[in-house]
């Protein structure tokens, strides 16, 4: 149990003007103004996630402080001239600094290399979320969280960060204005100060379910989704082309390829996948990629996809959809291995993989494929 009885007082200067409001809406003279909160938190035995929430002015920053002052964090100094990367602490190696930012769902190589100051305000977000991880406390605090973003990009972002601390077993504190969040964060207790309401329970906010909808479209439509690929921002226009809808939002796109081949005449080969920024961290890009491996197996192809990308490598190598067919390794020039021939993947640190999970029904399939 954690109980703290604190008291706010500030003295009240009694100018021409203050003394004029008093009179105007009868307010009781006084030397001092003073406010008080009275703090009951019985924390469960193990948790992860705890969420302060309520409205401005009802005390959520005076409370943190007084209870948890040394573990409040804040925005970071970022290097105006440098990269993001370079403003992690020098203790950490590359791959590490691209784990923390793959984690938050901030996926976007292209990104990583700009300054901080040039990001947007959601992609910043995302960026100070991977600073606090790097951090490596065992509880940190945050106040404001998700105050100066979209409320798409603040959702998103709190599902992608519950996951990272509860996979590493940290103990992470939100202070927050929204409730929009609370089922995104998926909190291990809530307490509203305005109304002195503590309760606990995860099971009591469940992550939404995020339904997307796959659709054929023009190569065209790789405009919107191009300078956030990893790799390469061309695309091929003999490809065929996909998007995923979230609530009629484009959210990823997948295009795809006939894979030449000197004796197997049926693969296809996944051409690009790219989710959009705003929704990384929450499993879109692996799903849509799962789907498009499920309809082209559907109708009776094999479906390849050889990647770089430190996210989609780690999920397909845990995913019992995909089969890893060469380990990340660096290709090289004019190698042999007929899955890189042909590809964008000479010479650069990639896996591949073919799908073997479920297919999709033909029928659908095929209404899909259809232009």
């Amino acid at each position: 149990m954690i109980s703290s009885y604190i008291i706010r007082e500030s003295k009240v200067v009694h100018s021409p003007r203050v003394s004029q409001i008093e009179g105007i809406f009868d307010i009781t003279r006084s030397e001092k103004s003073r406010e008080q909160w009275s703090v009951d938190l019985d924390l469960p035995e193990t948790w992860n996630i705890g969420l302060i929430v309520g409205p401005s002015g009802s005390g959520k920053t005076t409370i943190i402080r007084e209870l948890f002052g040394e573990h409040i964090v804040s925005n970071w100094e970022w290097p105006t001239d440098k990269s993001v990367l370079d403003g992690f602490p020098v203790g950490l190696s590359i791959k590490e600094i691209v784990k923390l930012l793959s984690s938050v769902g901030f996926s976007s190589p292209p990104l990583w290399i700009r300054p901080f100051h040039v990001l947007s305000n959601g992609e910043q977000f995302r960026v100070n979320l991977a600073r606090l991880l790097a951090e490596n406390v065992e509880l940190s605090v945050m106040d404001e969280f998700t105050s100066v973003v979209d409320r798409t990009v603040a959702q998103i972002g709190s599902a992608a960060l519950q996951k990272v601390i509860r996979d590493t077993n940290r103990k992470f504190i939100a202070a927050s204005c929204h409730y929009d969040i609370i089922d995104w964060l998926e909190p291990d207790w809530v307490y509203q100060p305005h109304t002195q309401e503590f309760y606990v329970g995860r099971y009591l906010h469940q992550r939404p379910k995020i339904e997307l909808k796959v659709q054929r479209v023009h190569h065209s439509a790789w405009s919107l989704f191009r300078k956030y690929h990893y790799l390469d921002t061309e695309l091929n226009k003999s490809s065929v082309c996909f998007v995923a809808f979230w609530k009629d939002i484009p959210v990823a796109f997948t295009a795809v390829l006939h894979f030449p081949h000197a004796k197997v005449r049926n693969i296809k080969r996944e051409h690009r996948t790219v989710c959009l920024p705003d929704y990384q961290g929450v499993g879109i890009g692996n799903a849509v990629s799962d789907y498009i491996g499920s309809l082209f197996t559907g109708l009776g192809y094999r479906y390849v996809s050889s990647t770089g990308n430190p996210a989609m490598v780690r999920s397909r190598a845990k995913s019992k959809n995909w089969r890893m067919t060469r380990a990340l390794d660096r290709t090289p020039i004019g190698g042999s291995n007929a899955m890189m021939r042909n590809t964008m993947a000479s010479n650069r640190f990639v896996a591949s993989f073919e799908y073997v999970g479920p297919k999709l029904d033909r029928y659908e399939a095929t209404r899909i494929t259809r232009v």
